[in-house]
Order: structure tokens, then C-alpha cells, then sequence
């Protein structure tokens, strides 16, 4: 049998280099290199529109997240209903990425997820951003968390829940142990083993609606955003273990608040609440 010659096998290297790259991985760039929060920085939120061409959706989108959430001008949804989950044990993965720090699913599979509108989107992963990125009358708070679902077809739903300092949450104390192994330590990773993700108590009975984007790049649209309008509440000690992750001199990884241009924010307000 011959030998594969040096060519061939630098050939089969660099196509399998490629293939990795290129795979999906939930919409988000998990290199923290390629982009930053830097403001005015080279590779900071203004420029992420122009570093890449597959990213220029962050530059000239009309439907960018996150934006801030004006009661006065929210429309009151009775018919939108409360927000259902159907989440299973799973394995997950915690990750630090550099700009965030990320719990993902194995293979996406924590049960059937949520029902929106008729389709079914099902949890990949959960991460945090600190200040909070969406902002309510204008106020900025210090978590925020984001439940990412998926569909079968592509389509994201994400379910985020806003943090102010107070008792401890009680999600986080459970994952103290692998926060601090991967605490500061670049693109670094733990397995948690089997992680129920009803234990992040996601039932709130007000939330606001609306169509947005990811927001990080590629800053894909067509995002349906749902945020609990009920606060939860952290302790310093545990919002540190979260923004150490990132690595710039930004001290942040909460993107900028994006124009609304004339999009529709509903309010689930349950009838008997009228």
C-alpha cells in the first residue's frame, strides 16, 4: 500500500479544520477573539458589522437586540398566555468563552423545551451578561440571563431574566463548584453532569414580547425575545464569578441598546389581573 503523500494529508487537515469552523454552534461565536465589548475598540460593538461579511447583519439589521422595554409604549396581550416549559434532565457542559460564561446541553436535549405560537423550540443553552443587556424605562440592571431554544427549521426563541443584587440565586449556588475551576481561565470548560433546568424557576407571570435578534454576532434576526418583567435577585459574590469571564477592558458583555424602529413590544398581563 502506498503512503498518503504530504500534500494529501495537508489537504485532509485543512478540510477538516474547515469543517469544524464552519459548523453551527447555536448561532453565536463562541471565539472570543473575533469580537469585543470594548467601546470604540477595533473589534468593539460598532465595528462588529464590519469584521466579518457573514456578520454585517450587526451593522445594518433593523430588528437588533436589545433594546430598551418602555412601558408606554408596550401593548397589554391577554391572548399571548403564560409562558410554558417542558424541560427534562440533562448533561451539560460549562463553558468560559472569553465573553461569557455558557451552560450548554448535550445535544440540545433537555426535554421538549417551549411552545411558541404552535412551534417547538428546544433549550441548547443558557449563558449570562453583566449589566443586563435589555433595559426597562431606561433602567439597567446587574444580570441578565439568556434560556437560548431552537427549532427543528432553524428558528431561535430565547427567554431572558433580569437580576438586581440581593439574596443569592439559588440556580447559581449549584454550579459555585465548576464556576470557580473555569473562573478567569481562557476558553476553559467543566462537565456537570446531569442539570435539571427547572431549577432555574423558569415561571413568571409578566413578560414582555417582541421580534429582535441575537446579540452577539452574526446578530441573526428573527429572534423571538420573551423577558420576565419579575426580578430575581444575586449577591456580588456571585455576579463576580460571572464577569470575570471577560477577558478585554471593557469590564462588560452587554451590548449596546439597538433602535427599535417601529416594532410591536407586547406585555402578557393575565386577564384576571385586570
Amino acid at each position: 500500500m502506498k503512503r498518503p503523500s504530504i500534500v494529501c494529508i495537508v489537504f485532509l487537515i485543512v478540510i477538516s479544520i474547515t469543517t469544524v469552523s464552519s459548523s453551527p454552534d447555536h448561532g453565536e461565536v463562541e471565539d472570543e477573539t473575533e469580537f469585543s465589548y470594548e467601546k470604540g475598540g477595533e473589534k468593539g460593538p460598532e465595528k462588529w458589522g464590519t469584521l466579518k461579511p457573514e456578520w454585517k447583519m450587526c451593522g445594518n439589521g433593523t430588528m437588533q437586540s436589545p433594546i430598551d422595554l418602555t412601558d408606554k409604549r408596550v401593548f397589554i396581550d391577554h391572548n399571548l398566555g403564560p409562558l410554558r416549559s417542558h424541560y427534562l434532565p440533562s448533561n451539560a457542559t460549562i463553558k468560559n468563552r472569553g465573553h461569557d460564561i455558557m451552560l450548554e446541553f448535550e445535544g440540545g436535549n433537555a426535554g421538549i423545551g417551549i411552545t411558541i405560537n404552535g412551534t417547538v423550540y428546544q433549550l441548547q443553552q443558557l449563558h449570562w451578561h453583566s449589566p443586563s443587556e435589555h433595559t426597562i424605562n431606561g433602567k439597567r440592571f446587574v444580570l441578565e440571563e439568556h434560556m437560548v431554544h431552537q427549532s427543528k427549521d432553524g428558528r431561535f426563541a430565547v427567554v431572558a431574566f433580569l437580576y438586581s443584587l440581593g439574596r443569592p440565586d439559588s440556580f447559581l449556588i449549584s454550579l459555585e463548584r465548576q464556576l470557580k475551576r473555569i473562573t478567569d481561565a481562557h476558553e476553559s470548560e467543566d462537565f456537570v453532569s446531569l442539570i435539571d433546568p427547572r431549577a432555574v424557576n423558569f415561571k413568571t407571570r409578566f413578560y414582555y414580547r417582541y421580534l429582535g435578534s441575537l446579540t452577539t454576532p452574526p446578530c441573526s434576526e428573527n429572534v423571538t425575545w420573551s423577558i420576565s418583567r419579575e426580578m430575581r435577585t444575586v449577591t456580588l459574590e456571585q455576579l463576580n464569578l460571572l464577569r470575570v469571564s471577560v477577558h478585554d477592558q471593557s469590564n462588560t458583555n452587554a451590548r449596546p441598546l439597538q433602535r427599535q424602529n417601529g416594532r410591536p413590544v407586547k406585555f402578557y398581563l393575565p386577564a384576571w389581573h385586570i
